[in-house]
């Protein structure tokens, strides 16, 4: 008879653990979801797509280094790290349960019994006991709860990882963008001060003519308001270049004032890159892909839900050694076995509750995927626009520029031949000043607009970033009073890549 309840036993254990294999909730695969994208961009390229470290085709060495310096110091980067980090933490934590538990236990008791005396006796006895042993448990995974919860651990671990390529790549376009108004800056502060020369001749020539009669105050006056609005235009560009520095600096986590660059022109214009097509976007795009993943995790989060609405079972054994006298604990032992199992029957709609609530997470995840799909096709698009008009409306920038010194010239022929006053020069000297201006602005947008393009396009460039700002010296109490002592000779251990 007890042949036959043990291989029962072991039949039913089988079964169980068959059934706990499998995942009846498990949730149905999602096939890649065109979402009603175009087939293709408005100014399409079948050239490859993949940019790899678009910024090097700069040709500027300082910016490339500060752009390394920056995927690796900057605080959102380091942020993302950290968050990496805490998200692969959970993941093992949510896998730990589709593992039984064993636990060492050991107590000891000591307990005194006696009698006052009533019945003839008095006196007490003092008893020890003393135990030694192993508890595992294990939760039998019936309806795949355990396994969806894991999953969905995974999945958040891997999306928060696209977060972190987002942030550098991120990071990287601010980087070039902010070197590029910088140059900017400088060569405003150039035109400026060499308009600020052309006037001052000017300026000159108009004061010598006045002494020689041949023109009068106001055209003096004219000319040295005009100087004056020059030299009143070179400060808040030294400005707008110090407080870009700044932002540079502060990017590259570094404090304000910190860092200086050096000038330079602007880079030429790389040819357009491959542009692929628009469905490209949904392994390119590091933000697509984690609003991807999210969409999964959320998917798996619903199985888990509607797992915890079922009946579970939890195996337990216990294995103890126990004795009265510490010396004689192995003397003894005993074992036990026992199963459990829990099942929901009111808990106020709880679970409930929890499946729909996870059903909507998924609705609100479907359309932030679909919302940031729709916004990478956006932004590869208005890149593309935008550079398109923009070659236009420099070329005819520079022909009205041509045009406003040839008008210049003229104004200023006709003047010295004393058949105009001094109105048309100036009107035409301050439009050929704006239009250089202008122009310089316009180039630099013209670069930004690429800038854009490359950040819209995305890439796979950032799967190959290590962690590199898990050191945190002054989290370590002993690091501090170190690093305070003798900060030379602070070392800097190697970091553990994902």
């Amino acid at each position: 008879m007890s042949s036959f309840k043990l291989k029962l036993t072991a039949i039913c254990m089988l079964a169980l653990f068959g059934l706990s294999a499998c995942s009846p909730f498990r949730p149905d695969p999602r096939p890649n979801l065109t979402l009603g994208v175009p087939p293709q961009y408005e100014l399409y390229s079948s050239e490859p797509r993949e940019l790899g470290k678009w910024w090097e085709s700069f040709h500027n060495e300082e910016l490339n280094r500060l752009v390394e310096e920056g995927i690796n110091a900057n605080f959102d980067v380091r942020v993302a790290w950290a968050k990496l980090r805490q998200l692969r933490a959970t993941a093992v934590k949510s896998k730990a349960d589709l593992y039984p538990k064993l636990d060492g236990k050991g107590t000891y008791t000591n307990s005194r019994s006696g009698n006052d005396g009533t019945e003839g006796s008095k006196g007490s006895t003092s008893t020890d006991s003393h135990k030694l042993g192993l508890a595992a448990s294990y939760e039998l995974d019936l309806w795949g709860k355990i396994e969806a919860e894991a999953a969905s651990g995974e999945l958040d671990y891997l999306s928060s990882r696209e977060d972190v390529n987002s942030a550098a790549m991120t990071v990287a376009s601010e980087v070039v963008k902010r070197w590029l108004e910088i140059q900017l800056q400088r060569k405003k502060k150039a035109i400026y001060q060499k308009q600020l020369e052309t006037n001052e001749t000017y300026l000159e020539l108009i004061e010598l003519r006045f002494r020689n009669s041949l023109s009068t105050a106001l055209d003096v006056f004219q000319q040295r308001e005009t100087v004056a609005r020059t030299k009143a235009l070179i400060p808040p560009v030294e400005s707008q270049e110090q407080l870009k520095l700044h932002e540079l600096a502060y990017l590259l986590g570094r404090p304000a004032g910190a860092i200086d660059v050096a000038t330079a022109d602007f880079p030429d214009l790389p040819n357009l890159p491959g542009l692929g097509i628009p469905l490209d976007l949904l392994s390119m795009r590091p933000d697509v892909r984690a609003a991807g993943l999210d969409l999964q995790s959320a998917d798996w989060s619903v199985s888990a839900a509607r797992a915890d609405r079922l009946p579970s079972m939890t195996l337990s054994a216990e294995a103890m050694l126990s004795s009265a006298q510490l010396a004689n604990i192995f003397s003894g032992w005993l074992t036990t076995l026992t199963s459990s199992i829990t099942g929901p029957i009111f808990d106020g709609y709880k679970r409930k509750a929890e499946v729909e609530r996870t059903r909507a997470v998924v609705d609100e995840r479907m359309l932030n995927y679909k919302d940031t799909v729709f916004t990478a096709f956006k932004e590869v698009q208005d890149s593309l626009v935008q550079e398109k008009w923009q070659h236009e409306y420099i070329s005819a920038r520079k022909n009205q520029l041509e045009a406003a010194k040839l008008n210049l010239q003229e104004a200023g022929s006709r003047y010295l031949q004393g058949l105009e006053d001094y109105l048309p020069v100036l009107s035409a000297l301050v439009s050929v000043h704006d239009l250089e201006i202008n122009i310089a602005q316009d180039e630099a947008d013209l670069l930004s607009y690429r800038v854009g393009l490359y950040r819209a396009l995305g890439g796979t460039w950032t799967n190959e970033l290590e962690d590199g700002a898990e050191l945190k010296p002054e989290a370590d109490d002993t690091a501090e009073v170190a690093a305070a002592d003798k900060p030379e000779e602070q070392s800097v251990p190697a970091q553990e890549g994902i």
